[in-house]
């Protein structure tokens, strides 16, 4: 297997990364609100479909996933609970707000650990 990439080009590449996503999913959620109401999907035949109940099972068990290393990474317990609402609720969008904000609190040269790992507190 080739070797991984420099710590730099990873954060570069990570930065670009979640900057796509929060992009891509503003666009399709625009798009999709523009097409149609949530209440009125929710409420349309979808909401009985086997395959929707597991897709949303899916998407909040990741949802909750990711939350636990933001409970991780973060000191306060209102940060905490802002994210977790925000995670909930925004899904994806959250998701990649946060981890922009992880990846742009350091140099681009950073380690990794430095954006995964809990900062001390001084």
């Amino acid at each position: 297997p080739p070797p991984p990439p420099p710590t730099s080009s990873m954060i570069i590449f990570l930065r670009a990364f979640f900057l796509i996503i929060l992009a891509s999913m503003l666009w399709v959620t625009t798009w999709a609100s523009f097409g149609q109401s949530l209440p009125d999907f929710i409420r349309g035949p979808v909401s009985g479909d086997r395959w929707f109940i597991a897709t949303l099972f899916d998407a909040y068990w990741g949802f909750l996933t990711f939350y636990v290393w933001v409970a991780y990474k973060e000191q306060s317990g209102l940060a905490r609970t802002l994210w977790l609402v925000g995670i909930l609720l925004l899904g994806n969008i959250a998701m990649s707000v946060y981890c922009l904000i992880q990846l742009f609190r350091v140099r681009r040269e950073a380690p990794l650990s430095e954006v995964l790992l809990r900062r001390s507190v001084t």
